[in-house]
């Protein structure tokens, strides 16, 4: 059975195949993405996490660490380890918000900007060869798919 006559059968009306899963599927997917992204990103030391978030916060600017957790996907313990981390490397800097001190703020060093603009350079490949087997246009398809699950 194909993924695309197994995603349009009801559960009950087929035998339940791994390979079928969507749960399976994301997963393959997700490894081929890491494992491009340690290739393509080897020598900067930063995980696929840590590197979210400091690209969303290249982007952003000054944010708070809760926000820049919800704006990643990163639940507030992972956010926690993953600014300690990059704050002891240097890469950030946290400090308490001055309207609000139940608040830490997390902003960018100079190390940290430039490490992540170094990234941001080699970021689309990550995307290209984790895409590679797909036409240009199922690529478009599939990641406005995973947008909308996501």
């Amino acid at each position: 059975m194909t993924v695309k006559r197994a995603a349009r059968a009801r559960p009950v009306d087929r035998p339940y195949v791994l390979e079928d899963q969507i749960g399976f599927l994301v997963r393959r997917a997700h490894q081929r993405a890491t494992s491009i992204f340690d290739q393509v990103m080897d020598g900067f030391e930063v995980t696929p996490v840590q590197y979210a978030a400091l690209a969303k916060l290249h982007d952003l600017g000054p944010t708070s660490q809760n926000q820049l957790g919800r704006l990643v996907g990163i639940d507030p313990a992972t956010m926690f380890g993953v600014a300690g981390r990059l704050s002891k490397r240097g890469l950030v800097s946290p400090s308490v918000d001055p309207n609000d001190a139940r608040l830490v703020v997390l902003e960018l060093t100079a190390a940290g900007r430039e490490i992540v603009e170094a990234m941001k350079g080699r970021g689309p490949e990550v995307t290209a060869r984790t895409l590679e087997p797909l036409s240009e246009e199922e690529a478009e398809t599939l990641l406005a798919l995973l947008a909308r699950i996501g």
